[in-house]
């Protein structure tokens, strides 16, 4: 990678995220509604350009890519159209494969499908006891369920780029909880309920800006990022 375009590009990237996401915020915060929801998937197509720029860098990783390639299919669905939800759904489940299957490269092989099992096997029999039992319900538990053990084992890889990654999918694991609760308000105190409708994105696009980041070859020398 040559070094000029090594440090100008990531740069870049952030320069146009960080513009993009104070766009949409303020937007959410003054206007409301899905105004925003342009702006807000013009920079998950800005995470996805740049993955792939990254990937094709010598050192860099391609996974991450395909991943992004899926969000942005799978947000087609969920924030434009608002509609074909179990679509939808199942895409990020192929995303969290993609990340399940970097994460087990880089942690020495270890799959946790034990927990994986036992926590979709729980999320599913909770579901049929409350009677919420369905197919969009039990293929959102379960992909919850393997996104949790993607982050927990992404905790001790190691490596800048991998480091990255998990902190990534930790904001993006926050954003998933933020969902949860803005479908669910009755559940939870009011002023909780009003915060998850600006924290879903509050989360979500930094957390696919730094697993962009992470497709980026492992720095030497003090690169940035």
């Amino acid at each position: 990678m040559h070094q000029s375009s090594r440090r100008f590009v990531p740069a870049l990237f952030l320069i146009l995220e960080t513009g993009l996401y104070l766009a949409f915020l303020v937007w959410d915060l003054r206007v409301g509604g899905a105004g925003s929801n342009g702006i807000k998937y013009l920079g998950i197509l800005l995470c996805l350009v740049f993955a792939l720029w990254a990937g094709a860098q010598p050192g860099g990783e391609h996974l991450t890519g395909l991943a992004l390639a899926v969000t942005a299919v799978s947000d087609v669905f969920l924030l434009l159209l608002d509609r074909n939800y179990l679509f939808g759904v199942g895409l990020f489940c192929l995303v969290q494969l993609c990340y399940g299957i970097r994460i087990f490269h880089a942690n020495g092989g270890k799959s946790w499908w034990g927990l994986r099992l036992g926590l979709s096997g729980v999320a599913l029999v909770s579901l049929r006891v409350l009677g919420l039992l369905n197919r969009l319900n039990g293929l959102a538990l379960v992909y919850f369920s393997n996104f949790l053990c993607n982050v927990l084992s992404s905790l001790g890889c190691r490596g800048v780029r991998a480091r990255q990654l998990s902190f990534g999918l930790s904001l993006f694991l926050c954003c998933d909880l933020c969902v949860g609760i803005f479908q669910n308000p009755a559940l939870v105190p009011s002023a909780l309920a009003e915060f998850a409708r600006i924290g879903m994105w509050l989360f979500y696009l930094p957390g696919q800006v730094l697993i962009a980041l992470s497709a980026l070859p492992e720095p030497t020398g003090g690169v940035f990022p």
